[in-house]
């Protein structure tokens, strides 16, 4: 494998390219962000012709390199690979249904990997798998964030103390809570008493339920 791009550059000069476009860049790199690749797909007009080292450097996948062909050739650019693979010049006429059977296989791929996608979640569903995202919290750091708030600790200070996020610490704490909080809670503050009559609080009515 050649660690620069010089080689490359020699045999697109031998084959009769005018201008040539070179980068080394990762094969994740969004196609946005290739900026001689940008370059290139810029200046080329109706007629031109395009050589590529080889098919892959259109797009990182089968469906990139694919759309980018149909695009191409319906600007009326022509495009050639040094190893031989595709020539839409040479193809002529049969250029346009090449690439049209290149797009529906690149259709058929996608659609196959999405069934496949779908096959691994419903999998893991009925088994009990791992569904990806953010993994939850430990029952273990669970436990000790419910024992720090039953100490009267308040949610800020749990978070300080344990390093886990507020919004995972409320979700914690609002699982754990005791129902009967809540509603002697609202029992409470909706009490109003009665003008002239002495309203004699139980020590279970004086909680107020409350998120600091």
């Amino acid at each position: 494998m050649a660690k620069t791009t010089d080689p490359q550059v020699e045999a697109l000069k031998a084959a009769g390219c005018s201008r040539v476009f070179a980068e080394k860049v990762s094969s994740r790199t969004p196609e946005h962000q290739r900026i001689q690749l940008q370059a290139a797909l810029t200046v080329l007009e109706e007629g031109d012709e395009l050589v590529l080292s080889k098919l892959d450097r259109i797009g990182r996948t089968m469906l990139e390199v694919v759309n980018r062909l149909h695009d191409l050739q319906s600007r009326g650019i022509h495009v050639r690979t040094l190893d031989g693979l595709l020539n839409t010049k040479g193809l002529g006429k049969m250029a346009p249904l090449v690439i049209g059977l290149l797009t529906g296989l690149a259709e058929v791929e996608r659609s196959l990997i999405q069934e496949r996608t779908q096959e691994s979640v419903e999998h893991r569903r009925r088994t009990g798998g791992n569904l990806g995202g953010r993994p939850g919290l430990p029952q273990v750091k669970k436990n000790h964030i419910v024992k720090l708030r039953d100490e009267g600790h308040s949610l800020r200070q749990i978070v300080t103390l344990t390093g886990v996020s507020l919004a995972a610490v409320q979700k914690v704490c609002k699982e754990h809570q005791d129902p009967s909080d809540l509603v002697t809670g609202l029992s409470t503050i909706n009490q109003q008493p009665v003008k002239g009559q002495a309203t004699k609080k139980s020590k279970s009515q004086s909680r107020v339920s409350q998120v600091a």
